[in-house]
């Protein structure tokens, strides 16, 4: 089998997708009442599949994701607030803002270690929150930004208090920049992305220029990160530093640990799972959810994500390969 059929064959959508997804978009539908988290669920699993573009097919760890995400939340509601309320032309310019910050960022994470890149990543949400709070006659500070209102999607789906609407055009966009990652890490852009992954040396001496290829990874992600950001803020009508904080980027993280990376499904599954159970936990013991999500976390890391999804590998490891 050739490169090129081999990259056709991987391409192609499995039979259990299209259910997948219609499932998704019926599910808002179905259930009225659960509308605001699965919108939430969307925004939050498209920061993730962004995350996963850098961490999982490009192996650069990042800490400060939450910059992207904050930029595009604050430039989608700046725009709705002082230019124009429409959400596409919002989100257009908060993915463009995001997308150039994200540039500029990249020449920052080319050298150094793993524990610099850290560093460097956390450094700039960091510096991004400290903007935006001290900039408060623009971004309103540690108040936030209030006042958002956002007019009909393409001038007819108006936001409705329910949040299907909402949560119908978070989905959209998910499924818009799912294809569009898709069709970026299965081309041949994407192979030299796991090449670099697994060995960067060898990469740059078989002749990938490795540099270039990060920058644009990170650039890309980065324009995804803004469109969640502003998916958060166009459907919430409110910005604020919280956007910024560093529990953004630590929880897409958790998210990719739990749904598993270099695989694009592994961030919706992630997000899917990490936000039930916050949902759940948090009506059940509003003070100790966090406590339950650690030792799920301390448990799925110590058994193994492919353990615990199938027990009978387990038991076989531990009994010999009898079976029970």
């Amino acid at each position: 089998m050739s490169p090129r059929e081999s990259l056709l064959r991987t391409g192609r959508w499995r039979a259990w997708e299209p259910v997948l997804w219609l499932a998704a978009f019926a599910a808002p539908l179905v259930f009225p009442s659960h509308a605001a988290l699965i919108n939430e669920i969307a925004i939050v699993a498209l920061f993730a599949l962004s995350l996963d573009l850098v961490l999982g097919y490009t192996g650069i760890v990042s800490l400060g994701h939450a910059a992207f995400f904050g930029f595009g939340a604050y430039a989608a509601a700046l725009f709705a607030k002082h230019v124009m309320p429409d959400p596409l032309l919002g989100l257009a310019v908060a993915i463009g803002g995001a997308t150039l910050l994200g540039a500029v960022a990249s020449l920052t994470i080319l050298r150094g270690s793993d524990l610099t890149r850290l560093m460097v990543t956390l450094g700039v949400a960091l510096i991004l929150l400290e903007l935006a709070n001290k900039l408060d006659w623009l971004t309103g500070g540690a108040d936030g930004l209030q006042g958002v209102v956002m007019g009909p999607v393409l001038g007819t789906f108006a936001f409705d208090l329910g949040g299907r609407t909402a949560a119908l055009y978070s989905l959209c966009l998910l499924l818009v920049f799912f294809f569009l990652a898709r069709r970026l890490v299965r081309s041949p852009f994407g192979a030299t992305l796991k090449a670099i992954r697994d060995n960067r040396l060898r990469a740059m001496a078989i002749g990938i220029p490795v540099t270039s290829r990060i920058a644009v990874i990170y650039t890309v992600a980065a324009g995804i990160a803004g469109a969640a950001g502003a998916l958060l803020s166009q459907t919430t009508g409110f910005a604020s530093l919280d956007v910024f904080e560093f529990h953004r980027s630590a929880d897409v993280m958790l998210m990719l640990v739990i749904g598993g990376t270099g695989w694009l499904y592994g961030g919706i599954a992630g997000a899917v799972v990490f936000k039930l159970m916050q949902d759940l936990l948090s009506s059940i013991t509003p003070q100790y959810w966090t406590f339950w999500i650690g030792l799920f976390l301390v448990v799925l890391v110590l058994v193994g994500r492919e353990r615990l999804l199938r027990p009978h590998t387990w038991f076989a490891s531990r009994t010999g390969g009898k079976k029970p």
